[in-house]
């Protein structure tokens, strides 16, 4: 199947809307192929607000609709507890809510940005989509990463090249439970390491330590400033370790 089929099944569609690769290009894709598309951002604790900013300025290069929701996912027990399907109960909160307000803008079918990279079994939340009824365009399509890249890169789209993002709660280990403050530590962090021009990388919570994960390529840069690295991030770590496996 190809995406134009898709939309002409289905012209009438509601959009988890993350700002990232997939939902960029499928929201592209849905609005040239003239679906009546309706894109919903779900801002919780766990996403940064560059994601935020990023899914604003798409819309707006693409003239589409928008519309931010806010969830607090911590006061659900099952997702701050952190268990190993996390994602799953997550899922279920943010596209039950999604799924009832795209109903009171009447649109019955609701979409994601799962592409046919992401593999089924070692995802939760994907068991929790199928269950919702959730629709997998690309997906469906058999569009890869890859491919999703290439053609947002011919379409024009800033998000061409975007590093792939886990929300911010991959970064606490399975079993520790999530809080506000120590989400705010992570986006903090990594919010310093972006603004010395690293990228790609992850803050992970190793007890009271933040453990850097970085791309191979950006080891020696890290070394090499490390004690910048190291006064930027003390206000929220007590110690900053890099792993040398990297990314």
């Amino acid at each position: 199947m190809e995406l134009r089929e898709f939309f002409r099944q289905h012209p009438k569609v509601a959009l988890a809307f993350s700002g990232g690769v997939d939902s960029a290009y499928l929201l592209y894709a849905a609005k040239k192929c003239g679906a009546d598309v309706q894109a919903y951002f779900i801002k919780s604790q766990f996403q940064p607000e560059f994601e935020l900013a990023d899914a604003r300025r798409l819309v707006r290069a693409l003239g589409a609709d928008m519309k931010v929701i806010c969830c607090d996912v911590l006061a659900d027990p099952q997702v701050a507890a952190n268990p190993k399907d996390r994602c799953y109960y997550c899922k279920n909160k943010i596209f039950d809510l999604l799924r009832r307000s795209a109903a009171e803008d009447g649109y019955t079918c609701v979409i994601d940005g799962t592409n046919a990279s992401d593999q089924a079994g070692d995802r939760p939340g994907m068991r929790a989509l199928s269950e919702m009824e959730v629709l997998s365009p690309l997906r469906l399509c058999g569009l890869t990463k890859d491919e999703i890249r290439r053609r947002s890169k011919e379409a024009g789209l800033f998000t061409w090249d975007k590093p792939s993002y886990a929300c911010l709660a991959t970064r606490v280990s399975a079993g520790e439970k999530i809080t506000a403050e120590k989400l705010q530590k992570i986006e903090q962090g990594e919010k310093e390491l972006a603004a010395l021009g690293f990228s790609d990388f992850r803050i992970r919570l190793y007890g009271e330590a933040a453990r850097i994960q970085l791309p191979q390529n950006q080891m020696v840069k890290a070394a090499e400033i490390r004690s910048l690295i190291c006064g930027l991030l003390k206000p929220y770590f007590d110690i900053v370790l890099l792993d040398l496996e990297g990314r």
